[in-house]
């Protein structure tokens, strides 16, 4: 049974940080995961993606430089360190694995975890 169940949300100050984990279960973790929030206008958008692979990454140019995605392979977590956080990232984040057409940047994933509310007071 594939799970994902995402951690570390919460509320802080613009320019703080945050880092959010997410607890992959099943073949969740042996497949490209990625970090997803809701945008104006459309469901979602990527905001980092990683293959297997830990030098293959890619980023939403509003998060370039801010955060970083990582995986601990020995506890089967994705992380996403963000840094300098702006009142603009305020979001409900989504992790998400398997991506269906096999692009780490698909909008289009199999695997949702449900989700970890992130506030950025300005």
């Amino acid at each position: 049974q594939v799970q994902l169940v995402e951690s570390g949300g919460g509320l802080v100050q613009a320019g703080g940080s945050l880092r959010l984990s997410c607890a992959a279960s099943g073949r969740a973790f042996a497949s490209a995961m990625a970090w997803f929030r809701p945008a104006p206008g459309k469901e979602r958008e990527i905001v980092a993606a990683m293959d297997w692979g830990p030098s293959s990454t890619r980023y939403a140019d509003s998060v370039k430089g801010r955060f970083t995605i990582s995986r601990d392979y020995s506890k089967t977590t994705v992380s996403l360190q963000m840094n300098n956080l702006k009142a603009e990232d305020t979001a409900v984040y989504y992790c998400a694995a398997n991506p269906k057409t096999g692009s780490i940047w698909s909008a289009e994933y199999d695997y949702w975890g449900q989700g970890t509310q992130v506030t950025v007071s300005s």
